[in-house]
């Protein structure tokens, strides 16, 4: 559809099982959305052995050594372990404080008095799993866990994003975007920001709207993060970029507390970059005054976890609150300033009960949500003052309130030693309040920069209404998540099979024009070429504008409607120990998804078998997990959000009608209008969005199919001491097929005309159809006579080219665990993504509504469309680690090296800049006449984002209070990071072309003061 869419202004006790093991380091199988990990090595051989893991929450499990030395416990909740083993009942070594990762196997060997067969000391040999080998030969996966410990000393921004930046192959989003309260996304392997998939301790909190982003913990509250970038198992979906899974802490047998409080200063604040004009006479000039754009940040959390009851019941709370204030002034389009104060509460909360040896029960309740406020005042760019109060951004307090609150509940049971029962049940209540709009007796002006400077003085000319845009204040969305796995070892197998189930609700969604119910949109064309289409006779046509080609357009936009999503999955995987060095995993899920309309209809029915198949394997080369090679392949679903029923499958209006124009008022309302002839004879859908009901049984392709990818990984770690490891991975990704929606009536009216239909049997054709872009599709157009012709499109009929995302990935590490006194890595990331379509979303130009974007729409938009894509970085250095330089002080820093985004130049179409068909204007990939694919305009400049920290921690308090400084972007490296893309005409181009639109966040610093007892 059209890209013109202008959204609002932004935004067990102790269970003795005996797991027998015949063979090799089997991991336990890791449920779903892991919160568990597992432990596994090699004893003396010998008979009547047993190992015992014990948690500092009273879990204990144990498990029989095999005939050949081995022995693995799965399926550990995550803490710190003593592991002992026992010889005829009796202990004869141990292994303390093992910290276990999520997802992951840690490795525990015993040798010395357990070979000799004599007791020891068991409180004299005492091992971390960080000091243990980091090569954990159980797992095939690309993962990367980053733990409370190291979320303690590394400078971070405290969102799970800014953790997720840290795994290599995951890159900052467009800025365009952002998630329920506000925050900054990724794309992981050149997916789009839409594709990834969030969890809280195995509960599914992706934005269940449009999947931009998730709900996410309180900072403090996060005992373990881990970003999966590709190459997971059969449990996980809905996802083809990547994972972000948080597990919250919990309370153990001893009472902990602590509070925290940040602050970000004003005054530490380095001046942002201006904006300038880069062409036109205006070139040169500022356009956006940026450098007095300051904020301050307050930050408070506090903790508290303990035993309710020891070895049995548990609790952990916590809680933050963020507040955020400063102010902004926008550009010359529309001079304000705006002085805006954001509050990010966070909430979590954790109960664990070891019901009885053999049964463990976890609850867990999260919020995480924010509120917006600002006031709008006049600004003069001539003085640079402020000016009189205008109006409040939207009426009413708070104006904005959006996130969610999260609960649910697990329930573990061992049934057996070796069959073990999860579930997981939960529901996740979104919020999403906006007030209504100021300024509501006004219609909001767009791309007033547009208008006649004969007209304006010169100047452009726009009002205090500051969006064309207001959403209902009623949206609310449940999404409840049911989740079932079982898991059975026999022999050499541990196989898990299960069902992972969704359901989404999405209540009063929409968005309507403020102001009288329209805006006014300013334009220019060319004299004698038409605003749309070539011919009267097209559907969609608006002839040429009169005088110097100065337009203007009453826009108008409507959705609303009340939606429903289900999916439903199944999947099984072998986790098989072929020999004691080999591990193959084989899985295999199926998907099924269904969306519904307002009326409870289905418009997209994706449940026949969706078959994704997921292999992995892993060589233990040496057998002592020093080296593994890996390889994993797979495919991946991605299901449609709900928010897509509304423009494809509801009763959308979105309607334009062409004005030709002698003034313009104060309010930048136009004046002497005089109507340009359409086809329609009023107001024009270039999409025919006029505010009828969708028929469900036109809203898609008959034989549609969900959009999926597959991906290749090969890989090796391996040991390069016994604190240093390195490796390689190489990753490719292919979008097999994709779905958005197609626009182009006129071609669908020539093939029945080819067919041979009498043209007046046939009835409305809906503007656009939602269909699997480079394939040949099957549509239903209706007839007079109450029923459908099926009609069959194929590339040669749209003029399309064939659908292509591809993603080439080549990773380099070196890493230095933890040894109590450093830890560091490195990483260097080649890759390349390209092809025609992005995936749900385009970030150029800000398109957000997920399927429907611009491209596809018709062939005109798809010529040179194949390149660089939005979401490619041919080059990433990363290196984050932290020096113990003293008892009492320690650095730390995070520095990302990274080439830019490619640019893109987009105008009106072919040599001659015409407005073809639906008549996109300037979002062609052609820039003055000339072919333009992604990237030919070249990259954004390289960035080189260094932060550094310090930490005080005096002995005199016990080493439980601690103070700190951290510098973000310590050398002050101001770099664009998007520019304003589209120029639109050779010899009249848009005065923004070029000009940034965002930039590298300015050094700033945070004081900080930790308290833990």
């Amino acid at each position: 559809m059209s890209s013109r869419h202008y959204r609002a202004n932004s935004l067990g006790r102790r269970s003795a099982l005996a797991l027998a093991i015949s063979l090799g380091t089997v991991s336990g199988a890791v449920f779903a959305q892991a919160t568990t990990g597992s432990i596994f090595g090699q004893v003396p051989a010998g008979a009547g052995q047993t190992v015992t893991a014990t948690s500092d929450t009273g879990v204990t499990r144990t498990a029989t050594v095999s005939p050949d030395g081995r022995y693995t416990i799965g399926q550990l909740p995550l803490g710190n372990y003593k592991v002992t083993l026992n010889r005829d009942g009796a202990a004869v070594d141990s292994r303390s404080n093992v910290t276990l990762r999520v997802g992951a196997g840690t490795e525990v060997g015993f040798g010395g008095a357990a070979a000799s067969g004599e007791a020891a000391s068991l409180e004299g040999v005492t091992v971390s799993a960080n000091a243990l080998p980091s090569i954990d030969v159980s797992s095939v996966d690309s993962r990367t866990v980053i733990t409370s410990q190291q979320l303690a000393k590394l400078p971070l921004a405290r969102t799970a994003e800014a953790i997720a930046l840290l795994a290599p192959g995951a890159v900052a989003g467009s800025s365009f975007f952002t998630g329920p309260t506000g925050n900054a996304l990724v794309s992981i392997a050149g997916s789009a920001v839409t594709e990834n998939a969030y969890y809280i301790n195995g509960f599914n909190t992706t934005d269940p709207l449009s999947g931009f982003g998730g709900i996410s913990l309180p900072y403090g509250a996060i005992d373990q993060q881990e970003i999966l970038a590709g190459g997971y198992g059969a449990a996980y979906g809905r996802s083809s970029g990547g994972v972000l899974s948080q597990v919250g802490k919990r309370g153990s047998n001893e009472w902990h507390f602590g509070a925290q409080v940040l602050w970000e200063p004003k005054g530490t604040k380095a001046s942002p970059m201006n904006y300038y004009r880069k062409v036109g006479s205006e070139a040169g000039e500022i356009f956006d005054r940026n450098d007095t754009d300051k904020t301050w940040r307050t930050t408070y959390s506090a903790y508290a976890g303990g035993p309710l009851i020891k070895d049995t019941l548990y609790v952990f709370l916590a809680a933050e609150q963020e507040r955020r204030e400063g102010s902004q002034i926008t550009n010359v389009n529309a001079p304000f300033v705006y002085k805006q104060s954001y509050r990010n509460p966070k909430y979590y909360g954790k109960i664990d009960w070891n019901i009885n040896d053999s049964n463990i029960l976890e609850l867990t309740g999260a919020s995480n949500k924010q509120d917006y406020d600002a006031s709008i005042f006049d600004y003069d760019y001539a003085t640079r003052t402020r000016g009189a109060f205008v109006s409040k951004d939207t009426a009413g307090a708070p104006q904005n309130k959006s996130g969610a609150d999260v609960y649910s509940a697990k329930f573990t049971s061992y049934i057996t030693d070796d069959l073990t029962l999860t579930a997981l049940y939960g529901k996740m209540k979104g919020t999403y309040y906006t007030a209504t709009a100021a300024g509501t007796d006004l219609p909001s002006i767009l791309q007033p920069t547009r208008q006649d400077p004969a007209l304006n003085g010169g100047s452009p000319i726009s009002n205090a209404n500051p969006s064309a845009q207001i959403a209902d204040p009623r949206h609310k969305s449940t999404n409840t998540n049911l989740r079932i796995d079982l898991s059975y070892h026999i022999g050499d197998h541990t196989v898990t099979a299960g069902i992972d189930n969704q359901k989404v609700s999405d209540q009063n969604d929409g968005i309507t024009t403020s102001g009288p119910g329209y805006a006014w949109e300013y334009g220019v064309g060319k004299a004698g070429t038409p605003i749309i289409g070539k011919l009267p006779t097209d559907a969609a046509y608006v002839a040429p504008p009169g005088g110097n080609g100065y337009y203007v357009a009453r826009y108008v936009y409507s959705t609303a409607a009340s939606v429903r999503t289900t999916q439903r999955a199944q999947y099984i995987e072998d986790s098989w120990q072929v020999s004691d060095r080999w591990l193959l995993k084989l899985g295999l899920r199926n998907d099924q998804f269904t969306n519904y309309n307002q009326n409870g209809e289905p418009y997209l029915r994706l449940k026949k078998p969706q078959w994704a198949p997921r292999l992995g394997a892993t060589w233990d080369v040496n057998g002592d997990s020093s080296l593994k090679i890996y390889a994993n392949a797979g495919r991946y679903f991605l299901a449609l959000p709900a928010s897509v029923a509304l423009r494809s499958a509801g009763a959308s209006l979105y309607t334009r009608e062409y004005f030709n124009y002698t003034g313009i008022d104060g309010n930048g309302i136009p004046q002497g209008l005089t109507p340009i002839f359409s086809s329609t004879g009023g107001p024009i859908s270039a999409n025919r969005e006029y505010g009828i009901p969708r028929d469900p049984k036109t809203a898609a392709g008959t034989n549609i199919k969900s959009e999926y990818q597959d991906e290749f990984i090969l890989g090796f770690d391996a040991m390069l001491t016994d604190k240093w490891t390195y490796g390689a991975k190489a990753t490719v990704r292919k979008l097999r097929n994709a779905i958005d929606d197609v626009g182009d009536s006129d071609a669908i009216l020539r093939k029945m005309d080819r067919l041979g239909i009498d043209p007046d049997t046939i009835g409305d054709i809906q503007g656009s159809y939602l269909f699997n872009p480079g394939r040949a599709n099957t549509f239903l157009i209706p007839n007079t006579n109450g029923g459908y012709y099926k009609v069959d499109m194929n590339n040669e009929d749209f003029g399309f080219p064939h659908s292509k995302r591809n993603y080439y990935g080549l990773n380099l590490y070196l890493d230095h665990a933890w040894d109590g006194k450093y830890q560091v890595r490195f990483d260097y990331l080649y890759s390349k993504s390209y092809g025609n379509s992005e995936g749900q979303v385009r970030s150029d130009i800000r398109q957000d509504t997920v399927s429907a974007t611009v491209d596809w729409d018709y062939a005109e938009v798809m010529q040179y469309a194949n390149g660089e894509l939005a979401n490619s970085r041919k080059h990433q250095f990363k290196i984050y680690g932290s020096y113990q330089i003293a008892p009492e002080w320690m650095v730390s820093a995070n520095a990302l090296l990274s080439s830019g985004a490619p640019k893109s130049c987009l105008g009106y179409f072919g040599p001659d800049e015409t407005n073809p068909n639906l008549g996109y204007g300037s979002y062609y990939h052609w820039c003055a006449g000339q072919p333009s694919p992604p990237g030919k305009a070249g990259h954004n400049p390289w960035t080189y984002i260094v932060t550094g920290a310090i930490e005080y921690r005096p002995v005199w308090a016990d080493s439980k209070l601690a103070f700190n400084v951290t510098v973000f972007n310590l050398l002050n490296q101001r770099k664009a990071t998007q520019t304003y893309p589209i120029r639109e005409f050779a010899d009249d181009p848009n005065p923004r072309y070029g000009v940034p639109l965002y930039q590298t966040t300015p050094r700033y610093a945070r004081f900080g003061i930790t308290y833990d007892f």
